[in-house]
């Protein structure tokens, strides 16, 4: 499954909002530095669909907000 994710970091918790378009937006406390932001994005969405961080992967958008994720179940 290929999802579209928007990224809000440094944000006061992590949540996963789902948009009327069907697009996730995640706030993640962590920085947008060094990878950061995006090891946090993998791990929320491991837990948000029970699959390991293995299993998630980010194909476009590694350095910006906007992300196209694939998730394997």
């Amino acid at each position: 499954m290929t999802i579209s994710c928007k990224v809000i970091p440094n944000a006061k918790q992590n949540k996963i909002a789902v948009l009327s378009d069907g697009c996730f937006k995640t706030y993640l406390t962590v920085p947008a530095v060094e990878g950061k932001a995006n090891k946090a994005l993998i791990k929320i969405l491991a837990d948000c669909f029970d699959v390991a961080k293995g299993k998630i992967q980010i194909m476009r958008g590694e350095r910006g907000r906007n992300k196209i994720v694939r998730v394997q179940k």
